[in-house]
């Protein structure tokens, strides 16, 4: 028996962030029913090339063991099938601009009131509460503001994106996370709740040891290229026959590695604080 076997899943969501978490409540055995804008659907499936026999692959990546069903839930009738779905559903997800389906009578409070066991989950750029709350969020625009970028990249270059929309990534995981955590509340207190995710929350969440050299050092940190700043060595290097990444990440390591490379340390380099670590002490 899979862990979410025999809860039913009903997802409004779009493009990355909501797709990628009702992905992996779906991969946990939940049922999974995804609505899409009829004449079009998820904006991602004219996302390519590449297609697969039609498809997307970018909109297959990320919508495997789900459901579909085309619905306007503007319209009167529309609206009376979601409502039958919404009932008969354990969890509802979203990624609408906050403010949005409160308009139709679809947020959190309106319908808690009628389902009072249903877990609510919303993905947003900054959260539901707060002064930038009504704003739009972007991937590339959160791994700038959330700092992302400005570690990323070479020392001398310009900041840089990563290679996948991990601030949407880490934002679906959460919200994942906060849904499973909310159930099993449900479990002991017989009622839902909402889970409310910012996806400029979730790339901050991100920085750890970053975040701490600044709170510690005052300076930010900056772009090293495949430099870590606190270990050393632990990056890539240039050899004969091609590029290779070499991780030494404790003493003991280092000490195997002077063995197979024949390397003589004199003992300036012998623990991690002495083996050159940017913000390490001398």
């Amino acid at each position: 028996m899979t862990p979410l076997e025999g809860l039913t899943v009903l997802d409004l969501t779009r493009v990355l962030s909501g797709p990628y978490c009702t992905m992996l409540l779906a991969d946990m055995g939940a049922r999974v029913i995804k609505i899409e804008q009829p004449g079009k659907g998820d904006d991602t499936r004219g996302w390519g090339p590449p297609f697969v026999e039609g498809e997307s692959a970018y909109f297959l990546s990320i919508n495997r063991n789900k459901e579909s069903v085309t619905l306007d839930f503007k319209r009167p009738e529309g609206r009376a099938i979601l409502n039958r779905l919404i009932a008969t559903s354990d969890v509802l997800v979203e990624n609408f601009r906050p403010g949005t389906l409160t308009k139709q009578g679809l947020d959190y409070q309106t319908l808690a009131a009628s389902h009072p066991r249903l877990v609510y989950a919303s993905i947003s750029g900054f959260g539901h509460t707060g002064p930038r709350s009504a704003e739009a969020g972007y991937d590339a625009v959160m791994q700038g503001e959330g700092g992302l970028m400005s570690i990323t990249g070479a020392a001398d270059g310009p900041p840089f994106r990563l290679g996948v929309a991990i601030a949407d990534i880490v934002s679906g995981m959460f919200a994942a996370q906060g849904i499973t955590l909310a159930l099993f509340a449900r479990e002991r207190t017989r009622r839902g709740q909402q889970v409310d995710i910012g996806m400029l929350d979730s790339v901050a969440a991100l920085l750890t040891y970053q975040a701490a050299i600044y709170f510690a050092t005052g300076s930010a940190p900056s772009r090293m290229g495949n430099r870590h700043p606190t270990i050393v060595p632990y990056e890539t290097f240039s050899a004969a026959d091609g590029e290779f990444v070499l991780a030494v990440g404790n003493d003991d390591q280092w000490r195997r590695l002077c063995d197979a490379a024949d390397i003589e340390d004199d003992g300036r380099f012998a623990n991690d604080r002495t083996r050159g670590t940017r913000y390490g002490e001398p």
